[in-house]
């Protein structure tokens, strides 16, 4: 099993409270653009957020990977945008593993921030799709490691 480590450097126990999905297998884009929505976010607030991008009425904004993605009107001060309805389901389930550290460790869930929300790419999954006269087409899949810290504010 490998050993993973966590991308945020100042990490305090008494003050932090971290949970983390490792090699999840969702779009490394559409994460990245979950995590960067839920940064800074009470986590109360994150978890509502979720929930609405689920249920497709509320969308993500698409800072970077904005090519080929539909405008939304409903987006404030950006235009570009979707509903990763897999993306926000997995870092939702990361969000509730990191509600519970934090009851374990007896924090106040109601004042508890996001500080730190990264998505990055973990191992590339190869397969090959067998084509006409002996070729083959290459079928990649690359899973997400997902990290998630709070604090209290």
């Amino acid at each position: 099993m490998p050993l993973f480590k966590y991308a945020f450097q100042s990490y305090d126990p008494l003050l932090h409270i971290r949970a983390s999905g490792r090699e999840v297998d969702v779009s490394p884009k559409t994460a990245r653009e979950v995590c960067k929505a839920i940064r800074g976010m009470l986590l109360n607030d994150a978890k509502e957020y979720l929930e609405a991008v689920k249920e497709k009425r509320t969308p993500v904004p698409f800072r970077r990977f904005k090519r080929g993605s539909a405008h939304r009107s409903e987006i404030n001060g950006f235009h570009a945008g979707g509903y990763p309805v897999k993306a926000a389901t997995k870092v939702l389930e990361v969000l509730s593993n990191l509600e519970a550290n934090a009851e374990f460790k007896g924090r106040d869930l109601d004042r508890m921030k996001i500080i730190h929300a990264a998505a990055a790419r973990g191992r590339m999954i190869r397969s090959y799709t067998p084509r006409a006269q002996g070729r083959s087409s290459p079928s990649f899949n690359t899973l997400v490691h997902i990290e998630l810290i709070a604090t209290e504010a």
